[in-house]
């Protein structure tokens, strides 16, 4: 009686696999093997199929097989879409505030700061003179400094027009021989010429620029503002009428209202000019020749 083979036994009986000429039966190759071998081996390329197909199925192939891959993409645009609208809506925001500060720079009011690090915040006196060692300077020196800082200049809202490159610049007259009547006075808070001329007088742009207010001040009356390059906006006040609307495109030398004695500062057909650069009024009289 032969003895019951086990799962053991089958499993370690070891085989052999032998491969012959079919012509002279000469033994080409020999290969020795078990069960547990081939279930091992059979084993092992499963697993190293499965790793590669999911491998697969995760990377390269998962916009086609993966059912979340789209959802996945479409949540990052939803994001790339939320930070342009951020970034845009913060765009607007500022651009909104330019528009208010020119407006209240035409009203002669405050104007808001911008919270960005591009734009230099004017320096008091005081702040100048904190690095300095006051007993080293001459007694000149510091005569000199305290009848300046006793004199009132507004160093706030006016600039040294030094540093200017605007004398650079051409610039046609307002109007054509006018009279000055009122001259610049950053200390009186005159921040512009008074030009008088003949009743009806047309009056021009000084360059070229784009039209930002046209409309009726309470002070000022009927006036304009025409943003021109770099940084540089012209105001002209107490007008009898606009010729230009908001957002009209303006050459130099073009003619954009007419003379007139319009709002409560005037009492006499005058143009009020003014000249802002940079956020700051400078002297018209200075670029321009009436």
């Amino acid at each position: 009686m032969s003895p019951k083979k086990t799962l053991s036994n089958w499993l370690s009986n070891r085989y052999l696999l032998i491969i012959r000429n079919e012509e002279n039966f000469a033994e080409k190759s020999t290969f020795s093997f078990t069960y547990a071998k081939v279930i091992v081996f059979i084993f092992s390329v499963f697993i190293i199929f499965m790793t590669i197909s999911l491998y697969l199925i995760s990377s390269v192939l998962s916009q086609w097989l993966d059912p979340r891959h789209t959802k996945l993409e479409m949540n990052k645009k939803i994001i790339q879409l939320s930070l342009k609208v951020d970034s845009l809506a913060h765009e607007v925001d500022q651009k909104e505030r330019f528009i208010q500060n020119i407006q209240s720079i035409i009203k002669g009011e405050d104007v808001d700061e911008f919270e960005t690090a591009d734009l230099e915040e004017p320096t008091s006196p005081n702040d100048l003179n904190k690095e300095i060692d006051l007993s080293q300077v001459s007694a000149i020196d510091s005569v000199f400094r305290r009848e300046f800082e006793e004199s009132g200049i507004e160093v706030v809202r006016v600039k040294n027009t030094e540093d200017f490159k605007l004398q650079e610049l051409f610039f046609f007259s307002p109007l054509a021989d006018p009279v000055v009547s009122s001259p610049y006075s950053a200390k009186n808070e005159h921040f512009g010429v008074d030009l008088v001329a003949k009743e009806g007088e047309p009056i021009k742009s000084i360059s070229d620029g784009t039209v930002i207010f046209s409309g009726f001040q309470t002070e000022g009356g009927y006036m304009m503002a025409i943003q021109h390059r770099n940084n540089l906006i012209s105001v002209y006040k107490h007008n009898s009428s606009l010729l230009k609307k908001v957002g009209t495109f303006v050459n130099e030398g073009e003619i954009i209202a007419i003379i007139g004695n319009t709002g409560e500062l005037t009492t006499a057909p005058h143009l009020h000019f003014e000249l802002w650069y940079n956020g700051y009024a400078v002297n018209p009289e200075e670029f321009v020749k009436f």
